[in-house]
């Protein structure tokens, strides 16, 4: 009963962060972007220059553009990925144009325009992500394309699907200021994504090379309160065999743990990392 509970928490938990972020994103279509002449990229950036020329609703549009690789998408994810990322995609497409009729947009200056419209479409998209949904979209697209390219990260295929828009809007817009607010706009809703999605998981990952292993270990451990992890090591010029320290740290504590390792030894060597999600003890919990 506790299990079943648990689950239900989680769906329940999954789709109020699916409908948040969904009327978030449709807000910054119809506030920021598209009444300002500016493509986010993906296919929101590709059914946005299609309204503004042929004046089609941008959430039919999306819709539209997304059934084929959602056919795809199921041949090669099933059924349950089928369903969940249909009903995302229908969803925030029914608020963007259910919504734009009764939202003002925003005709302010061209740089808040694009700061705030990033904000708010990665917080929407952050949401989103963060319980694992997607908005299909260019992602799939770049999943379907690194097929051919396998050697080509899937988040530098997106990056090109976006580039490919941007340039498009400078086009159809004769205007090249509409490319460059709409880069400005994606990286900030990157970020935001980012933060979303890994910010309160972010850690630092420090290996530290020393002659007193044992001693910073220990200093570590009763200071900092921090699990130590040794690794067997041996270095390929001198042959000589070591334990090198392994410990993740929050970014706030790598000049505490610095300091510690200098104290003891200062000629130690020190390689920091960082680490996108970090979970266990420590830091926060793996359960969702």
């Amino acid at each position: 009963m506790k299990k079943s509970k648990k689950h239900y928490g989680k769906i329940l938990l999954d789709w109020s962060c699916y409908l948040a972020g969904s009327v978030l994103f449709a807000l910054s279509v119809n506030i920021f972007t598209a009444p300002n002449q500016i493509a986010p990229g993906g296919l929101t950036g590709i059914a946005t220059l299609l309204n503004h020329l042929f004046g089609v609703p941008i959430g039919v549009m999306i819709m539209s553009m997304n059934l084929p690789l959602l056919v795809m998408a199921w041949r090669r994810h099933g059924w349950g990925f089928l369903l969940s990322t249909t009903v995302i995609i229908a969803g925030l497409s029914l608020l963007i144009d259910m919504t734009a009729p009764y939202i003002p947009p925003f005709h302010g200056d061209k740089i808040i325009t694009v700061l705030f419209g990033g904000v708010v479409a990665g917080t929407g998209l952050g949401l989103i992500y963060m319980r694992g949904g997607t908005t299909g979209g260019s992602e799939l697209i770049a999943r379907f394309v690194s097929r051919w390219f396998p050697h080509v990260p899937v988040g530098r295929l997106i990056l090109c699907v976006d580039a490919v828009v941007v340039a498009s809007a400078a086009a159809v817009y004769r205007n090249v200021e509409s490319a460059l607010y709409a880069v400005i706009m994606i990286f900030v809703s990157s970020m935001l994504m980012d933060t979303i999605i890994y910010g309160r998981n972010k850690a630092k990952m420090m290996m530290v090379f020393t002659n007193k292993e044992k001693e910073v270990a220990d200093r570590i451990i009763k200071k900092m309160e921090r699990g130590v992890t040794f690794l067997d090591g041996e270095g390929a010029f001198s042959g000589t065999r070591r334990r090198i320290l392994l410990c993740a740290v929050r970014p706030s504590e790598v000049y505490t743990l610095r300091t510690i390792v200098y104290e003891h030894d200062p000629n130690a060597f020190i390689v920091v990392t960082s680490a996108d999600e970090v979970l266990g003890e420590g830091f926060n919990s793996a359960e969702k």
